[in-house]
């Protein structure tokens, strides 16, 4: 069943595109027990399905083949994720707070920019971020060359200016030799910022047990993960974890069935997640649902990093975002699930 609809709306007869957006879970077991999809709806998606000579699909996707990349471009992205004259004071990185050992992300609740100032988020990984529809909880970005510049003048990230690190740039001679290479007008802040979006679009994880298990080999997953994936969408964690990143396709509401930020106390600015870019209010605490892949390696959870661990975290799902319990019993079958979702390190990653 589809659960996530790019509408459009007409405003004086012309179409304009509505934002993904889902207001509320998608609990499968509420449907009415004679519910079946529209006629119509139900051949179209059988026909394409037997057209391609697969069965029915799944709500979740096997990851496609990595995005195609400049290599010349993506070599000097490389050198310059692990830079830390990109900071004012060249203490950290884009390293710094997304490590390949820890999924792509970071492993404390918050991490430390320049100067050591503490972020207000949690570092989302950075593996399999070109298969989101925005970038930053916020969805603050549409891509991630918009990320690179944000963080470069963020005051608590890299605390610093395109001039500033181009200056320091361009006193590295086989730096600025890599430039000429990848780029007929050599260094600008443009062109570094694209290769780091480059290098950025190769950190994919592919080859997960779920992937292979998508894509027909019945025994790359153990019955209990299997057991765990059947409760994984009939409890309708599927309404915003689907696709093929698992996430990472629409904006959701923090606290759907419940007062979160009420019960967790201590607001802050950055709690306002996608207000924060439009000043809606009804984005007050709406965020970009984060993708599930790696998720087994890539604790604390969440924007504030308030889940120490995976079980924690699907039971504040439970709580929050589809208003219903779950037994102990269940939540370890849906994290066994989730294991299966950790795909292999990235080829731009060694």
């Amino acid at each position: 069943m589809p659960v996530i609809v790019a509408g459009a709306q007409k405003r004086g007869g012309t179409p304009v595109e509505r934002p993904l957006f889902h207001t509320g879970p998608l609990i499968l077991e509420d449907l009415p027990v004679n519910w079946k999809l529209p006629a119509a709806l139900a051949a179209t998606a059988a026909g394409l399905a037997l057209a391609n000579g697969t069965p029915p699909a799944e709500p979740i996707k096997p990851l496609p083949p990595p995005p195609v990349v400049d290599a010349a471009k993506a070599d000097l992205g490389k050198a310059l994720f692990f830079d830390r004259r990109f900071s004012k004071d060249n203490s950290v990185s884009c390293a710094s707070c997304h490590a390949f050992d820890k999924g792509g992300a970071y492993a404390a609740a918050r991490p430390t920019g320049v100067g050591g100032k503490e972020h207000g988020l949690n570092s989302p990984t950075i593996f399999n971020s070109a298969y989101n529809f925005r970038q930053l909880w916020s969805g603050g970005q549409p891509g991630i060359e918009g990320v690179v510049d944000a963080v470069v003048k963020s005051p608590v990230v890299f605390g610093s200016s395109w001039p500033e690190v181009l200056t320091k740039l361009a006193a590295d001679g086989a730096l600025a030799a890599k430039f000429r290479k990848a780029y007929p007008d050599g260094m600008t802040a443009a062109n570094a910022a694209n290769a780091l979006g480059e290098y950025t679009r190769t950190l994919t994880t592919p080859n997960a047990r779920f992937d292979q298990y998508l894509r027909g080999k019945a025994d790359a997953i153990t019955p209990d993960e299997r057991a765990g994936y059947e409760l994984f969408k009939k409890y309708g964690c599927v309404a915003c974890h689907q696709g093929v990143n698992v996430g990472g396709n629409m904006f959701q509401k923090f606290g759907v069935m419940g007062d979160y930020f009420a019960a967790r106390g201590n607001v802050k600015t950055a709690d306002y997640g996608r207000f924060n870019v439009t000043g809606r209010e009804s984005d007050r605490y709406v965020f970009k649902v984060p993708s599930l892949r790696n998720v087994a390696l890539t604790a604390p959870y969440f924007h504030d990093g308030s889940a120490d661990t995976l079980p924690q975290a699907v039971q504040v799902m439970f709580t929050y975002q589809l208003g219903r319990s779950a037994s102990p019993q269940d939540v370890e079958l849906i994290v066994k699930f989730l294991g299966t979702l950790t795909g292999e390190q990235p080829k731009g990653a060694q």
